[in-house]
């Protein structure tokens, strides 16, 4: 079985009005924030699948601006909590009050009971901190005390790390790591992109609070007018799991995923969920691109984001100087071999 023709003409668009929804949400944040097309496609895939995306890159990158900016553009209710090292599992997810009055135990919910959860600097907190999440991830529910809550529908998390400094971080455990559907690290603008940032920024004057006055941030020019409500989310969401997986594609995640684990310079391979994640964050990806399919180029884009937080070297691979961007590459070359095309027409395939 091949892949469709990616011109054919009775799959060559999404129904119009999810592409029109989708299409404005990334305009909406596109007003905001200054290029940084991939890392909007990725997020917008996370939340598409109910996936969780892991935000990898230096301070300034706009981050924390862009989880921002997509909350608002589809009208969701949004919450931040700042990693530190004395954060408590009871900030995260709530605890239960004593209620003088009554003399009763009431439950306060913490910031995780929300649709889109910004998790900045993950890596800040303690290891009991960063397991507190697993639960939600996983099972979208939350255990307070003795009693068990289901978390809002739509839920994400969206959590950032700094790569470079480590003085104060712990590194996330495979567990963790796992949950999370997608792994992107995030690029310095280009030049260009610079320039319209440095220009933007020059015009957002200040604003004028009482007598005083203070200047404006990319903050500032967020506005409150939705793209999109959640029912327009959950019909593109209703799209997304009809888009056509074929078995060829199937088959092409498989290789990958299990090659991962006989590869001689990996010592953990990647598990069953990065294949699942592979094909979802593949059909949301057909989707965005305008297809009721996916194809070739879908399982290569998305394989690095998808694969490489899930591996892990041996030591003598390391030793080496051997990175896990070049094993994975490594991998996905031997399945172009085996299909007996080049890289160029699997993209297009």
């Amino acid at each position: 079985m091949s892949y469709p023709d990616s011109t054919a003409t009775n799959g060559a668009a999404a129904p119009d009005p999810i592409t029109r929804f989708l299409d404005a949400v990334r305009k909406k944040i596109g007003l905001v924030v200054v290029g940084q097309e991939v890392v909007v496609e990725r997020a917008l895939i996370a939340l598409l699948t109910s996936g969780h995306l892991l935000l990898e890159g230096v301070p300034g990158l706009a981050k924390t601006l862009l989880v921002a900016c997509l909350a608002k553009s589809i009208d969701l209710k949004f919450a931040r909590i700042q990693f530190t090292i004395d954060l408590l599992p009871s900030d995260i997810l709530g605890s239960e009050i004593l209620d003088q009055r009554t003399n009763d135990f009431r439950i306060n919910k913490g910031p995780i009971f929300t649709n889109l959860l910004l998790a900045d600097e993950i890596n800040r907190a303690a290891p009991k901190v960063q397991s507190a999440l697993l639960e939600a991830m996983q099972e979208r529910k939350s255990t307070i005390g003795k009693e068990t809550f289901k978390l809002p529908a739509p839920f994400l998390v969206i959590a950032t790390q700094n790569p470079v400094e480590q003085s104060g971080t712990f590194e996330l455990p495979e567990a963790q790591l796992d949950r999370f559907m997608l792994r992107h690290r995030l690029k310095y603008p280009t030049p260009d992109e610079e320039r319209d940032i440095l220009k933007r920024n020059l015009a957002l004057g200040i604003n004028r609070e009482g007598g005083g006055a203070i200047a404006r941030t990319e903050f500032d020019v967020l506005d409150d007018s939705p793209a999109g409500n959640i029912e327009d989310l959950v019909r593109a969401m209703e799209a997304v799991s009809q888009v056509h997986v074929s078995e060829t594609f199937i088959e092409h995640v498989v290789s990958v995923v299990t090659k991962t684990r006989s590869h001689p310079d990996v010592e953990l391979g990647a598990s069953p969920r990065a294949g699942i994640s592979l094909i979802k964050a593949g059909r949301a990806r057909a989707l965005l691109h305008g297809r009721r399919y996916v194809v070739p180029d879908d399982l290569y884009a998305l394989a690095p984001d998808v694969i490489l937080h899930r591996i892990r070297l041996n030591y003598e691979a390391l030793a080496d100087g051997k990175r896990g961007e070049d094993v994975l590459q490594e991998i996905l070359h031997e399945l172009q071999r085996g299909t007996g095309r080049s890289g160029k027409a699997l993209a297009t395939a």
